[in-house]
């Protein structure tokens, strides 16, 4: 009897981590399970892939446990008035370039072109105006935006001629340099706007606040072997990702910088998301940092691994 109950005592704890999709800016949580990070940290984690609609239903209601999506997850939930908050952030930088044909060598040469973002008011489309404004256009009348859905979606209209430029992340923005066309401008080079983190609901936060530092201690662990293991990290992109050597290797050069877990950049990311998604959805809602973020658990985290 005692046995088995040192047994439970000492069992991990199971849990439910949703993702948007499987990109080289996603691997934080794949790569910590990969490692036994998460089992380190006495989590034993399923990773499943779902949208950024579905992951707020889901953690509203207690069928996912984490989200690793911040725009439309986290704050497009907060504003709808799901109880749920950013927890931290791993990678406080969309990682996002501007391709085009090759006959356009400069962002200002777009100017009356069309880009291929995924929807309206998404990070694509927010990332493709940022840089626009960076290089002196006018994001709004100057540009024109094509809605045509995910990166191959985007990816096969600029190949095709059905408009002069895209938003594209790796390994397509590799790719597409393959085939000639060119990088304009990588977002981020220009602003801060965390794409991917930690998402979970308010009840958790104030029911398993240790179980959240658990998790977050998992990410943190994956970003410094993410940063500090570029073998190691190219091989793990190759068998999570199905990736050839060369692309895995264009991948994680094109991510690798990015990867940071810092509460100031996630904390001055978060508040212009909070602004931009406010103003795509015109919502009348009044929305406070508070409303979206509780990074204390973060901090704790980061001075706990700090003291051993």
């Amino acid at each position: 009897m005692l046995f088995l109950l040192q047994a439970s005592v000492h069992a991990a704890d199971k849990i439910r981590i949703s993702m948007t999709g499987f990109a080289g800016q996603f691997m934080t949580f794949p790569l910590a399970q990969k490692r036994g990070l998460l089992k380190e940290e006495g989590i034993e984690a399923e990773i499943i892939r779902i949208s950024a609609a579905a992951g707020r239903a889901a953690l509203a209601s207690g069928e996912i446990d984490y989200s690793t999506g911040i725009g439309g997850t986290a704050i497009g939930g907060a504003l709808s008035g799901i109880p749920i908050k950013v927890v931290a952030c791993y990678v406080p930088a969309p990682v996002l370039a501007l391709v085009s044909r090759p006959e356009f060598k400069t962002v200002p040469s777009l100017k009356g072109k069309t880009v291929a973002v995924l929807i309206a008011g998404g990070v694509a489309h927010f990332a493709a105006r940022q840089i626009a404004k960076h290089f002196g256009l006018d994001a709004e009348k100057e540009l024109k935006y094509l809605a045509v859905g995910p990166p191959d979606a985007r990816y096969a209209a600029l190949s095709q001629g059905l408009v002069e430029a895209a938003v594209l992340g790796p390994p397509l923005d590799f790719e597409a340099r393959k085939q000639g066309f060119n990088i304009l401008a990588r977002a981020n080079d220009i602003f801060v706007f965390p794409e991917t983190g930690l998402v979970t609901s308010v009840k958790k936060i104030q029911d398993k606040p240790d179980e959240i530092k658990r998790v977050i201690r998992a990410g943190i662990k994956a970003n410094r072997y993410i940063r500090g293991n570029r073998d190691g990290t190219i091989q793990f992109l190759i068998e999570w990702l199905k990736l050839n050597r060369e692309t895995a290797t264009a991948t994680y050069d094109s991510v690798v910088k990015v990867y940071d877990e810092e509460p100031g950049t996630c904390e001055k990311g978060l508040r212009l998301v909070i602004d931009e998604t406010k103003k795509s959805v015109k919502s009348p809602r009044e929305m406070s940092f508070g409303d979206v973020a509780d990074l204390s658990l973060l901090r704790d985290a980061l001075r706990e691994l700090a003291g051993k």
